[in-house]
């Protein structure tokens, strides 16, 4: 079998890791695997996969274009045009879809390639950009026109960003394009994206939920001394994560909770840039993003309590790291942030209610309240199974019926060992499936992959 991936990066990111981990699954069982990337670099355990769509001017000026004329997804005519030459001498049994969007390629010429040849398609959704106008985060603002036809976004200064709106005819372009393709397996890493998608103009697709998953061999509980080195040994350590802060993420709320808090606690960032740090306040303790996964799981394990205070995100991996290093979870209701939690392994609040946050810090909190390592299998938190749940589908594509019943036995396996409430009670059951990459924040397919401005 011969498998082509496509995604805006390649080994890197948590939506690059995901391709790779597949491309190495696959390799093993004997398959030639392929992943298209647009940009950015390819570690070397990777090369042999990667072919590159286009080049850096190529993203810059589909990039301008996005900018000018809000064509994200309209540029790259030439590159695309010489990487489908490239996919017709390849000839893949099965095209895998991932970020479309980030300036690399021209989906129309995509899918008037995937339509005429009439190829078999998975495309695993990290965000909600496929079926609205503009915006892959419309849930942050509540935005409900992509239901029914999406015109005047809300978010059309925001990633990917546009001095005009034409978020009606973008909306109509993907309808016709997305709707038109016969063998369509659409993938969602939660129940909550899975529940848009059932909403959207691809609600007859064929719809499957595979939770990301982690590494446990890397994201279990570590002796350090992070503590020592800095100062914080009787604190109860907050501890934030992300691939890419900003307002969206949540930093102005921890920047509001650290002003609120007690001498009792210290707020730890990870993954700061340089910039960011030098504006931070001096009561939170900053640290640049981190190449290292020892390093991050390290200091998940030693903080108290991981706190995750995003606006928009799909299945942060960054929750099931802390989990995995023994770490309860407080988390905004956000997308499916809450999915992986029960009552024994943290807590979620509504998005945006920083008051009820600090209330439960000051008043409420107490070590030991949580007992992470008793109330969670970690092994259904391995990636692994999300990566034999994809090949299951690869393997029996044309035989919808069995993958449908093998990964729904794999949701309801889910639901009892980590208390995910109606994680089973998929409806119907021939489009609704559970199965479970991480460690630089996941969540919404790196949303910051496609900003180059």
């Amino acid at each position: 079998m011969k498998v082509l991936m496509i995604n805006v990066v390649c080994g890197i990111r948590s939506t690059g890791r995901i391709c790779t981990d597949l491309a190495t699954a696959l390799e093993a069982q004997g398959h030639e695997v392929k992943i298209a990337y647009g940009r950015e670099h390819v570690p070397e355990q990777f090369q042999k996969y990667a072919i590159r769509i286009g080049t850096d001017f190529d993203v810059m000026l589909h990039g301008g274009k996005a900018r000018l004329l809000d064509a994200d997804g309209l540029g790259s005519k030439h590159a695309t045009r010489k990487f489908i030459k490239w996919i017709e001498e390849y000839d893949p049994d099965i095209i895998h879809l991932h970020n479309l969007h980030g300036y690399y390629i021209n989906v129309p010429m995509l899918f008037e390639y995937i339509i005429r040849h009439r190829k078999k398609v998975i495309w695993t959704l990290h965000d909600c950009w496929c079926f609205t106008g503009h915006s892959g985060t419309c849930d942050q603002v509540g935005c409900e026109k992509w239901i029914l036809g999406c015109e005047k976004c809300p978010l059309s200064k925001g990633y990917p960003a546009s001095f005009v709106d034409r978020s009606k005819q973008n909306y109509n372009w993907k309808k016709k394009m997305f709707t038109s393709v016969n063998d369509l397996v659409i993938v969602t890493p939660s129940k909550w994206l899975s529940g848009l998608v059932k909403k959207s103009f691809l609600k007859d697709k064929k719809v499957l939920v595979i939770p990301n998953g982690i590494d446990i061999k890397q994201f279990h509980p570590l002796e350090n001394d992070f503590r020592a080195v800095h100062q914080i040994a009787d604190k109860i350590m907050i501890l934030g994560c992300a691939s890419a802060w900003g307002k969206s993420k949540g930093l102005n709320d921890f920047i509001l909770l650290a002003k609120k808090l007690d001498e009792r606690f210290q707020i730890v960032l990870v993954g700061l840039t340089k910039e960011q740090i030098a504006m931070m306040p001096s009561s939170i303790i900053c640290i640049e993003r981190t190449q290292s996964v020892k390093e991050l799981a390290q200091i998940y394990s030693t903080a108290d309590l991981f706190v995750n205070l995003t606006y928009a995100d799909n299945y942060p991996t960054v929750n099931l790291e802390a989990l995995s290093c023994g770490t309860p979870v407080l988390t905004y209701k956000t997308g499916g942030c809450d999915e992986c939690l029960n009552q024994d392994n943290g807590i979620s609040f509504r998005r945006g209610d920083l008051e009820g946050v600090e209330k439960f810090l000051l008043n409420e909190y107490q070590r030991g309240m949580f007992t992470v390592e008793n109330s969670i299998n970690k092994s259904l938190l391995d990636k692994d199974i999300s990566v034999n749940k994809y090949t299951e589908i690869y393997e029996k594509i044309c035989m919808p019926g069995d993958v449908y019943s093998s990964v729904a036995a794999h949701s309801r396996e889910i639901a009892h060992h980590v208390g995910v409430d109606g994680i089973d009670d998929v409806g119907d059951m021939d489009r609704d499936v559970v199965g479970g990459n991480a460690f630089d924040g996941g969540g919404y397919g790196d949303i910051g992959e496609g900003r180059i401005f």
